[in-house]
């Protein structure tokens, strides 16, 4: 045997883990670690560039509905190097500092205690946590960019182990909770344009899945994607419109690549979304695990697009008519200063002034609430958060829809920008725009939607035109059979 058939072999060997993925002397290393703890567990954790730090938890607390008995937000207490802060679990909450390092806690073992078979997940202790060093960016620089070309929030959202709720609503009935596995981008049907996140190698796409990797646990359909990268991480796109014909099969595709048009197919549930999930294979068990998404497009967000203010007022909350929520702006955040001022507009009418409002609602339907925040430059956010109020009797359903628009980005006065509505959970009635410049209000009629195929039928279209520069907020609504109300926002920058 010649040298250059030696050298072959060799490669090829270290190209076995995994199926195929590269050795990991070889792979890209990510800048996070993970510790999997139980409550009172210390231990002593390696960071990304060799420092450590003593970790321990020291609690977790629940907070459920009594609804569907869902975990809605957690207070994950840890100290690190004998500091101690507590940490949102999922549900949009970003990786805090403290001490040297950054750290956040993406779930919690109670999150699968009562999940549904959709999503067969669980944690070997009570809570994952991952820690960068400080100052460190949450994923290698130049390795992952933002998955589609839209504004931040430009549609409904479903983030990482928030229990979903978008299209046909949440039903108290169902106590099996679908607490989300990725990270959901609503958006314009055939309109929205989905890029390569990282680089790497196609080894799912239409109904195929690549030779050699089916121990890997890809989503195999026609309307997904996935792609190993240089990380070893599983990294894929479903719901997809159309698939771009770039993209085959045992090829690499190139970070920032078009990968396809966000759609509604497959197992969508019948909005237009971005499902994009990323998996790895690190931790105690071998097996592969959701990593959460969401600080990853947030830094590459903020990266590409340079916002000066990002505001948030998510997750959702789901109540009885009659209870009260607690909505809660500080997950917002300037770029260039602190938030000084929190907005709350009221579907109702009222405001008030605060980044935690506590209110409540005695007629069921869909509302969505208004959250602006203002930092110290004077820059200016917004963001909306869904409360879905529901009737006790199960007879009495309330809408839900979902509205988007297409471009989000870079609009200019005078530019046709097309707005997109779809309603779940009626028959009757109109949606009706409000664009929020005083141009008269205009209605539509999406189709009907058939709940078992929710894929077939188009979102109802409307185009309008803004005469000047500015920020709207616009609003539509539509009624059902039984008298309530769903609303919904959407923010638009006209340059």
């Amino acid at each position: 045997m010649n040298l250059k058939n030696i050298a072959i072999l060799c490669t090829i060997s270290v190209l076995l883990e995994w199926g195929g993925i590269c050795h990991a002397a070889s792979r890209l290393k990510p800048l996070r670690v993970v510790a999997l703890m139980d409550v009172g567990e210390s231990k002593d954790v390696k960071l990304s560039n060799g420092q450590t730090v003593k970790l321990k938890l020291i609690s977790v607390e629940e907070v459920r509905d009594d609804l569907r008995n869902a975990v809605r937000s957690a207070a994950v207490k840890v100290s690190v190097d004998g500091k101690e802060v507590v940490l949102g679990a999922g549900n949009y909450n970003m990786p805090i500092e403290v001490g040297n390092i950054q750290i956040d806690c993406p779930e919690i073992k109670g999150f699968f205690l009562n999940s549904n078979s959709r999503t067969p997940r669980t944690i070997s202790k009570t809570a994952n946590l991952r820690l960068w060093p400080k100052g460190s960016p949450f994923i290698n620089p130049g390795t992952f960019v933002y998955p589609l070309k839209q504004a931040w929030f430009g549609s409904l959202t479903q983030s990482g182990n928030e229990p979903t709720y978008v299209d046909w609503g949440e039903s108290p009935a169902n106590k099996r909770i679908y607490y989300h596995s990725a990270h959901d981008i609503g958006g314009a049907e055939g309109m929205d344009e989905v890029v390569a996140a990282t680089a790497g190698l196609v080894i799912g796409v239409n109904n195929k899945i690549l030779a050699g990797y089916d121990t890997i646990p890809v989503f195999v359909h026609k309307d997904a994607v996935s792609v190993l990268d240089d990380r070893g991480w599983l990294v894929e796109y479903l719901h997809l419109d159309s698939t771009d014909p770039q993209i085959k099969l045992g090829e690499r595709v190139k970070l920032g690549q078009k990968i396809g048009m966000i759609g509604k197919q497959g197992t969508s549930g019948g909005w237009c979304h971005l499902h994009f999930e990323i998996k790895n294979r690190e931790n105690l068990t071998g097996t592969w695990n959701t990593e959460g998404a969401y600080a990853y497009v947030w830094e590459a967000y903020v990266r590409q697009y340079k916002p000066d203010v990002i505001a948030v007022a998510r997750p959702h909350h789901l109540i009885w008519a009659g209870q009260e929520v607690t909505l809660d702006g500080n997950k917002s955040r300037s770029m260039k200063g602190n938030i000084t001022l929190y907005d709350w507009i009221f579907t109702d009418g009222t405001t008030a002034k605060g980044a935690i409002q506590k209110k409540i609602y005695n007629i069921p339907g869909e509302y969505s609430e208004i959250l602006k925040v203002t930092d110290s430059t004077g820059k200016v956010g917004y963001d909306f958060n869904i409360v879905q109020v529901l009737d006790k009797d199960p007879a009495k359903t309330i809408p839900t829809l979902q509205p988007a628009f297409h471009p989000t980005l870079n609009i200019k006065a005078g530019d046709p920008v097309t707005f997109l509505v779809r309603t779940f959970n009626s028959e009757i009635g109109n949606e009706e725009w409000n664009f929020g410049d005083g141009t008269p209000n205009i209605k539509v009629k999406c189709e009907s939607i058939n709940k078992s195929d929710p894929t077939k039928g188009k979102f109802a279209e409307t185009v309008h035109k803004f005469a000047k520069s500015g920020h709207y907020i616009v609003s539509v609504e539509r009624s059902n059979e039984s008298g309530y109300k769903a609303t919904g926002h959407l923010q638009v920058v006209v340059n």
